[in-house]
């Protein structure tokens, strides 16, 4: 997304602001916001897994890995078929991150605890939190365009097709419910599938 140049998704939109405020990559700049948002969970008292500290730290070097490795597209014909790719692209990542119960992303993990806490629904508070993080970015300098809005209407029905796709066989019920986000931790519906 960050090559198709159309606009990236929330939290990116916030690490490319910073990236440009601050001369650091934008892959180190999504660890030290994983690292950052992670300290959050303290008072939430969420609990990290493997995969919640390899994300921190796997994003950021693949983002800085690939932005390395991949020349930027010049003709919008090649940029949207690249934006679209990469939408796509982040619902497998997160499909089966999220299958193999090592543990939420920072992100992810933040979202939760705040429903968790606050009792409001997982859906105002990921509104919130992604708004909030939106605008920061934007005023950061980091790139909004067709491609957030993209990435906002498509990441959610993307990534609940690929958390069925990649259900691990055999998995508990409930915890194949929570882990596409159709229960809270009571096992109540939070979201609808």
């Amino acid at each position: 997304m960050v090559r198709a140049d159309l606009g990236l998704g929330p939290w990116d939109v916030l690490h490319q602001g910073v990236s440009h405020r601050s001369g650091l990559s934008i892959g180190t700049v999504s660890v030290v916001t994983g690292a950052v948002v992670l300290l959050l969970w303290v008072p939430l008292r969420q609990r990290p897994g493997l995969g919640t500290v390899s994300n921190v730290f796997l994003v950021g070097l693949s983002m800085d890995a690939t932005l390395w490795l991949v020349p930027a597209p010049g003709p919008l014909g090649a940029r949207v078929p690249l934006m679209v790719g990469a939408v796509v692209l982040n619902g497998v990542a997160t499909g089966l991150y999220i299958s193999a119960r090592f543990g939420p992303g920072p992100r992810d993990g933040l979202m939760t605890g705040l429903h968790a806490r606050t009792g409001r629904s997982v859906r105002l508070v990921r509104t919130a939190v992604e708004l909030a993080v939106l605008a920061t970015g934007y005023l950061l300098g980091g790139s909004v365009g067709v491609g957030t809005v993209v990435y906002a209407l498509a990441i959610g029905p993307l990534s609940q097709v690929f958390l069925r796709i990649f259900e691990v066989p055999g998995a508990p019920a409930a915890e194949s419910r929570r882990a596409a986000g159709n229960t809270g931790e009571d096992g109540r519906a939070i979201l609808r599938g």
